[in-house]
């Protein structure tokens, strides 16, 4: 009971949470002449995956970063192929091309990095360190490419509206930051309940918990017109996922790795991905959502299979 109380909290301020960041997030974009798609990638991304790092310093800590890593490749599963998923299924999304390249090749190479590091059995603590110096030059180029394009749009001087807008995204990211963590306290007690392993738990109950902010802030962007937003919030949480959570968790503490259901969340991870690449029209079509969908629903039963 205890553990339904906690998901219905979740869903509650997830929804609010997201509308919240979704509107500060878009004032402050067009206040600073940032891209939507910039914010995105980054304050969006960072503050919707603020759940999964809290879980896996919490893991990490003690003594079990399997979790950290089930929930991190976990996460970036649901982020596609149930909350992109879910979103396309609304009709068919806008992307161009050479503004989601770059992103989405980072994002591609996240689970092939994974894989390379994870293949003699543990992500070492020099493995970690990799993947955020990785992270670092990413970010770097991103910050570099957004000096680059910023807008010849004359930004709004109004120190009220600024305020405002930041205080939407504060309030937004306190609030999804909450939806993150009620939900995975409940996806917890249930794993404990039916003593699932703590990998499972992890790449399912807790991924599906700590990606809630994403569903929420995806869907509402979507429902806004802010296409950008919502694409450049799952690229920028998976890359975030890999090159920060998990890293973050084999520096506190080496993953050891056990191959059978990890095999399986990395394919996923990078089929679903390379799906995200836009069509020659610079859509993602509808079908894919679709389907997309439907490799949630066998990811779930492949990986509760295998253990």
């Amino acid at each position: 009971m205890t553990a339904l109380l906690f998901l219905l909290l979740g869903f509650l301020l997830a929804g609010l949470g997201g509308e919240a960041f979704v509107r500060g997030s878009v004032s402050l974009s067009n206040t600073l002449r940032i891209p939507t798609a910039v914010i995105g990638v980054t304050v969006a991304a960072f503050a919707t995956s603020s759940p999964e790092l809290s879980v896996a310093v919490n893991a990490a800590i003690a003594g079990k970063p399997q979790i950290a890593l089930g929930d991190g490749l976990g996460s970036n599963v649901v982020n596609v192929s149930l909350v992109l998923g879910i979103a396309l299924c609304f009709g068919a999304l806008p992307a161009r091309r050479a503004e989601v390249r770059r992103d989405w090749v980072i994002a591609m190479f996240a689970p092939i990095l994974t894989g390379l590091f994870a293949f003699d059995g543990e992500i070492s603590r020099i493995d970690g360190f990799i993947l955020l110096g990785l992270f670092s030059l990413w970010l770097i180029k991103v910050v570099v490419d957004t000096r680059n394009g910023r807008s010849s749009i004359v930004a709004i001087q109004n120190n009220d509206y600024i305020l405002k807008s930041i205080l939407f995204c504060i309030i937004g990211i306190g609030l999804l930051i909450g939806a993150g963590l009620s939900i995975v306290h409940g996806a917890k007690e249930i794993g404990v309940m039916f003593n699932i392993p703590a990998f499972i738990v992890g790449a399912t109950l807790v991924a599906l918990g700590t990606s809630m902010p994403e569903l929420a802030t995806t869907i509402i962007a979507r429902m806004r017109g802010h296409n950008d937003l919502g694409l450049g919030t799952i690229l920028g949480s998976n890359i975030f996922n890999v090159f920060v959570i998990i890293a973050t968790a084999a520096v506190i503490h080496p993953i050891t790795v056990s191959p059978g259901s990890l095999w399986v969340v990395l394919g996923i991870c990078f089929l679903t991905t390379l799906l995200t690449w836009p069509t020659a029209g610079n859509i993602i079509p509808r079908w894919r959502g679709y389907l997309f969908v439907v490799i949630y629903a066998l990811y779930v039963i492949v990986t509760l299979q295998a253990n």
